[in-house]
């Protein structure tokens, strides 16, 4: 079993390298009608928000998400309130933001965040998910079967993986979680959380020597 303190090889890094790229969708960014910001332990996200604001990207935007294990010492009041109050520190304006502060995964930042703006009259045709770099293709699929109306364009903050990781300062950690990630992309379709996404071959094979050496923390159990 890997752990924080075993040496990473370079095959391992190269493994997490490719899975990060898989997860990225590449998607070229375009004006939405709104943006859902993905809570998470991730204050980039809200960061990230707030940049495509700025740059004329959409005229609304829901920040969604409460208190996980993972974020509650960092976001004890959750996620949403959190990434707001960034926003908001970083010149967004309060009646550009709407909070949703209860989902506890993807499938209810999505679904949640619709119910909220239809409550406000809004029924957009466009979304701009915004999300942590190695979770835009969860964030992809889920919304497809979610929302499947809208059409999604995603978006994340312009990090390399190694930035990402000195960013969060755990690299095992964060190989971890771009397993746990490619696991999902695989199983929540076959329980329809998620809509099916082509995986490559390498991507595979990448996956199961991670597993094999012990980047296991993050797995659905």
């Amino acid at each position: 079993m890997t752990t924080a303190n075993t040496a990473i090889t370079d095959q391992n890094r190269a493994d997490a390298h490719l899975i990060w790229n898989y997860h990225q969708m590449g998607h070229e960014l375009t004006p939405c009608e709104v943006a859902i910001g993905l809570g998470s332990h991730d204050l980039g996200v809200a960061e990230h928000t707030a940049t495509l604001y700025h740059d004329g990207l959409f005229p609304l935007l829901v920040f969604t998400g409460a208190t996980s294990p993972t974020s509650a010492a960092r976001f004890p009041r959750g996620e949403a309130v959190h990434y707001r109050e960034r926003a908001l520190e970083l010149g967004v304006p309060d009646d550009a933001i709407l909070v949703e502060p209860d989902a506890a995964n993807t499938g209810d930042n999505i679904r949640l965040s619709r119910l909220l703006l239809d409550k406000h009259g809004i029924t957009p045709t466009t979304v701009l998910l915004v999300s942590k770099p190695y979770m835009q293709r969860r964030a992809f699929a889920t919304c497809g079967a979610v929302w499947p109306e809208v059409d999604v364009v995603c978006a994340s903050e312009e990090l390399s993986l190694a930035d990402y990781v000195r960013s969060i300062g755990d690299e095992k950690l964060v190989i971890d979680m771009l397993v746990g990630d490619l696991q999902r992309v695989v199983e929540y379709p076959k329980l329809g959380f998620a809509t099916e996404q082509h995986v490559p071959a390498g991507a595979t094979e990448a996956y199961d020597r991670l597993l094999r050496d012990g980047f296991d923390s993050r797995l659905l159990r």
